[in-house]
């Protein structure tokens, strides 16, 4: 391409739970692997967004981050909403996710704005009920990425709205809510899931289907890459998928 891809990390220095920032490392080292140039227009705290994006990141954080920057996300919801209609790539991991929702109700009882990318609601687990944590496997609804894994830890639950379709149905995990069975929603290229690790390294068809999907609204044609193998990647996410088996526990559909 005569042009590079422009990736856009929304807030990394302040929603960087479990190292989440990782998958803008992961995106730039599977780009080159590709030979596809990358530049990288970060936006935090008071900076604009950038003219344009073919891929935007944002990780999670707690309640006190989210807090830090919803009101300021929502200000850019109306960007980042005509990115996403049309076919914007983007992944927005747990809080990053919540807030890329309608809102999100925090666990002191504020309703924080959401950007509105994804018909979706998030509620903060109440009194008596566990927080989502452990090992998660997944069947992604993307059929050329399918299994996912990834590291849950969330406190809020979230529901799908009717204009929403998950990411992915849980196999071993807990999800948006611990009793649908659903995990992250998509919309057009992009995608929200609570899935941590980072989640981009351990799942490498995922980060090929987000570099096509940049790839294909920077040219303005479909765009499918050819395989290449990432043999490191693809170990470790036999490793997770094994662990998530191995310690965590079969999702059964019912309210825990």
């Amino acid at each position: 391409m005569s042009e590079p891809i422009r990736v856009v990390p929304l807030y990394g220095d302040v929603m960087n739970v479990y190292a989440d920032r990782g998958n803008l490392l992961a995106v730039q080292h599977r780009a080159a692997e590709r030979g596809i140039e990358v530049v990288v227009l970060p936006a935090s705290l008071g900076d604009p967004l950038p003219d344009g994006a073919d891929l935007v990141l944002i990780g999670g954080g707690q309640d006190r981050e989210q807090q830090r920057i919803a009101s300021e996300l929502a200000a850019h919801g109306a960007r980042l909403r005509d990115w996403a209609a049309e076919g914007v790539a983007m992944l927005a991991v747990c809080g990053g996710f919540q807030l890329f929702g309608r809102w999100y109700r925090d666990g002191d009882g504020e309703t924080l704005p959401g950007a509105g990318v994804f018909d979706v609601t998030t509620l903060a687990s109440g009194p008596g009920q566990p927080r989502c944590v452990g090992d998660v496997l997944a069947a992604s609804a993307l059929a050329d990425v399918g299994a996912v894994v990834g590291f849950e830890n969330h406190g809020g639950r979230t529901y799908l709205g009717p204009e929403a379709r998950p990411f992915a149905i849980v196999e071993f995990g807990w999800g948006n809510n611990g009793a649908d069975g659903t995990e992250g929603a998509i919309y057009n290229a992009a995608i929200g899931t609570y899935l941590h690790g980072s989640v981009l390294p351990k799942n490498p068809r995922l980060l090929d289907h987000l570099l096509a999907a940049a790839l294909t609204h920077r040219s303005g044609r479909q765009v499918e890459l050819p395989a290449l193998p990432s043999p490191v990647a693809e170990r470790a996410h036999e490793a997770a998928a094994a662990v998530a088996r191995q310690r965590g526990f079969p999702f059964l559909g019912l309210a825990r």
